[in-house]
């Protein structure tokens, strides 16, 4: 069983970590509705069919090279579109859409926690299994998101408590974002985040 768990490693992660992106990001679009802005139901961003969400680097790519070369593990799906000036408070409702995506992977954590826990109770090795990837990598998906660094959604917490102009100066970065993060990632600045990841995962699977 072990030899085949360590076969499926690869595949079982990376559909875990893609629909666990799907479910950020479909969670973004759904508040982001609720609070005035349809653009992702217009384009089609509010469904879990993986296909509209996948990111050839994000999704595929780098995870994978992640997984095989035991790197650290990260990935992303195609940001669901929102278009803040349909919120009657930009910035507020900005960082309350940016919110549920965080709240989401800590969801799935409490979802994935409890099949696992069932599933050892019952001997099912291979759904254990998933249980434990699943809530590994939404500790992740959580943690890394809530990063105080433009885009991702930390900031835009972060920014909605500054005044408001500071606040879109410092979201403006953003553009930067992907540089700033995988220079922070390579460099191992961002290691202590894989720690807390793995703490926390410990804590939770014993």
């Amino acid at each position: 069983m072990e030899s085949i768990l360590n076969a499926l490693r690869t595949p079982v992660t990376l559909v875990i970590l893609l629909f666990s992106v799907i479910i950020h990001e479909v969670s973004h679009g759904l508040v982001a509705e609720k609070l005035g802005d349809p653009t992702a139901r217009r384009q089609g961003r509010i469904t879990l069919n993986p296909i509209p969400h996948i990111d050839l680097v994000g999704s595929i790519i780098l995870p994978a090279m992640a997984v095989l070369l035991h790197l650290p593990l990260l990935g992303w799906a195609k940001p669901v579109p929102i278009d803040i000036r349909q919120f009657r408070d930009p910035m507020r409702d900005f960082a309350i859409t940016a919110a549920a995506g965080p709240i989401s992977n800590l969801a799935q954590v409490m979802v994935y926690s409890i099949i696992f826990h069932v599933s050892m109770l019952l001997g099912w090795a291979f759904v254990a299994f998933i249980g434990w990837w699943g809530i590994y990598i939404n500790l992740l998906l959580a943690l890394f998101n809530l990063l105080p660094i433009p885009p991702l959604d930390g900031s835009r917490l972060i920014a909605a408590a500054m005044p408001r102009d500071m606040g879109w100066q410092f979201l403006s970065v953003g553009r930067y974002g992907f540089m700033i993060l995988m220079f922070l990632i390579f460099t191992g600045v961002l290691r202590p985040l894989w720690s807390l990841v793995e703490i926390l995962h410990s804590a939770i699977v014993h």
